[in-house]
């Protein structure tokens, strides 16, 4: 079985028969799902924040890792962080 962000969703299954305005509905509709999906792990996020926070400041480092697009948009963010967040830029590692 895939991985559910791999699946096909069955909600927007006919994006490609419909109006634009009505696809862009679509989109937003499964957009308006992300807050309340986040809000429900929050305490399990919250924890991964301190822990990541705990090996930062141990001298540990940020590794961005990935291939295509997400590759670059990866190296694209890591290269705002240091100037962002007023870090080393040795801190972040693509």
């Amino acid at each position: 079985m895939l991985p559910l962000t791999e699946q096909e969703n069955p909600h927007t299954a006919k994006i490609d028969q419909v109006s634009t305005l009505d696809a862009l509905r679509l989109i937003n509709d499964e957009d308006k799902l992300v807050a309340g999906a986040v809000e429900l792990v929050l305490p399990e996020i919250a924890k991964a924040v301190d822990e990541i926070v705990k090996r930062l400041e141990n001298d540990g480092r940020l590794f961005y890792i990935g291939t295509g697009t997400s590759g670059r948009l990866g190296v694209l963010d890591a290269s705002e962080i240091p100037p962002t967040f007023g870090v080393s830029y040795e801190l972040i590692q693509e």
